[in-house]
């Protein structure tokens, strides 16, 4: 029997756009604000804190996190595989 507080992670796998998003953050320094989201997702990616927003249209599977002000975190949710495969981290706007 499990006693306390147990958590499944997770797992968290990064497209090839997402990897060179990567980069641009690191410049922009916005690597810690992102590191922050990338754990809250792997812990819980419902968790509505900060909020998220499922993204409709075309993008209806999708949801995306506000990095800043411009920049979001846009990912998908595969519950089977418990995975989360994130798609972009720069600018929805470009």
């Amino acid at each position: 029997m499990l006693t306390g507080d147990f958590i499944l992670a997770w797992k968290i796998v990064f497209t090839s756009q997402s990897q060179k998003d990567s980069k641009k953050i690191q410049s922009a320094g916005l690597h810690t604000k992102v590191s922050q989201l990338l754990d809250i997702l792997s812990k819980n990616p419902y968790q509505n804190s900060p909020p998220y927003e499922k993204l409709k249209g075309s993008l209806s599977e999708y949801y995306s996190r506000r990095i800043n002000i411009q920049h979001r975190l846009v990912y998908k949710i595969y519950e089977k595989e418990k995975s989360i495969q994130i798609i972009r981290m720069w600018t929805h706007y470009e």
